[in-house]
């Protein structure tokens, strides 16, 4: 029996390759001789670049950045998978709200995406031709205009000076900006860069970056208003009025839109491109079964996430598929339509949720020698 064991992360619990380990530990005690591929995952956001040099043999690299305000310095992880051609980059990583210490004061005027930029030069720099770019988390509001200037496109202020290099730009400088240059020889400009993106709104207006996600980012209602007219400004300065309307482009405070606008990126779903990266399409050939999973399978699956993307997969190629997940909601009847076989909690008695986290590894691991073993005999059976 050939198994792809292709599941997300719990998350605050497991990595997705913690729980490929644990669903591959019960499948083999089940069976010795499986046939096991394991295929981490992740939607583009927390947990990207784990997944994705976890299930390619890559490597991680650490590099010491510019977080999210100016004048904090913080080591951010980026990935290179095993082509050794392919960078993976979580901004949230750099540039994301979990960065700001526990409360203190949200301000997105004063967040800057430099230290994004400052990895994307980074995987350049080591030779990366392609770059996968997760945009989700993010502390920021400047509309891109960071990450370009650490990425050395020459970003032209009101007075017709290029800025400094080194004092990075953030949200209250959107005002000041009139041009942003490219295809000046930048070493960003020779990667193809894959945005996993799953956010739809444009860059400026009622549903823009601001308007929807600046409360949560510490935006007060003037601050709104002011940043969302300079990212409408922002687009028609540069001429770039076309791409602020795409969907996707307001993403992490804007930055979908500079990546769009200045660096020739594409926007794309984010288990999409996960899919694509790890080969999961091949990786499924000739397979018996894909057993997925996350912390919660609900509404919100549909909408996006690993496991359904995976499913949907699996269904195109006709192989089964099974969900190992920690809770599950009450209606799932459209899961069957998206293509999963069967979903199953691990929680196998009542227990709160501190318990479950804490014995996951160990029930992920019961789960998965109880479907393997229920599969082989009712193949017994039915032979």
């Amino acid at each position: 029996m050939k198994i792809v064991i292709a599941p997300d992360k719990f998350k605050g619990c497991l990595s997705a390759a913690q729980v490929a380990d644990a669903i591959a530990a019960g499948a083999r005690r089940a069976d010795r001789h499986v046939q096991l591929d394991l295929c981490p995952m992740a939607d583009g956001g927390e947990g990207t670049v784990a997944a994705l040099v976890s299930a390619t043999g890559g490597k991680l690299i650490t590099r010491r950045v510019t977080g999210p305000l100016p004048e904090m310095r913080v080591d951010a992880t980026f990935g290179m998978l095993g082509d050794g051609k392919t960078a993976v980059i979580e901004m949230s990583a750099a540039s994301g709200l979990a960065l700001l210490p526990a409360g203190q004061e949200r301000d997105p005027m004063a967040a800057t995406t430099f230290g994004t930029g400052e990895l994307l030069m980074a995987a350049a720099q080591l030779g990366a031709q392609h770059c996968i770019l997760g945009i989700g988390g993010s502390a920021t509001i400047d509309g891109g205009i960071g990450c370009a200037q650490a990425c050395g496109l020459p970003v032209i202020l009101q007075d017709g000076q290029p800025v400094s290099p080194t004092e990075p730009l953030c949200g209250r400088d959107l005002d000041s900006v009139v041009l942003i240059k490219h295809g000046r020889g930048s070493p960003v400009e020779r990667m193809e860069i894959i945005v996993a993106c799953d956010v739809i709104n444009p860059l400026y207006g009622p549903t823009g970056a601001v308007v929807v996600f600046g409360p949560q980012k510490g935006a007060t209602p003037g601050q709104v208003r002011e940043m969302d007219a300079s990212l409408r400004q922002l687009s028609e300065r540069t001429g770039k009025s076309r791409q602020a309307q795409f969907p996707g482009a307001g993403a992490a405070g804007g930055l979908g839109f500079a990546m769009l606008a200045f660096f020739g990126a594409q926007l794309r779903s984010g288990i999409e491109t996960i899919i694509e990266a790890t080969g999961l399409r091949a990786r499924l050939a000739g397979a018996d079964l894909c057993l997925t999973g996350e912390g919660r399978l609900d509404g919100q699956s549909l909408h996006g996430k690993a496991p359904i993307g995976v499913a949907r997969l699996c269904r195109d190629l006709g192989v089964p598929c099974v969900a190992l997940v920690g809770s599950l909601a009450d209606d799932l009847h459209a899961m069957r339509e998206q293509g999963l076989s069967a979903w199953f909690s691990i929680c196998d008695r009542p227990m709160d949720l501190a318990g479950a986290m804490r014995e996951t590894p160990i029930l992920l691991e019961s789960l998965a020698e109880n479907v393997i073993s229920l599969l082989q005999s009712a193949h017994c059976t039915l032979a």
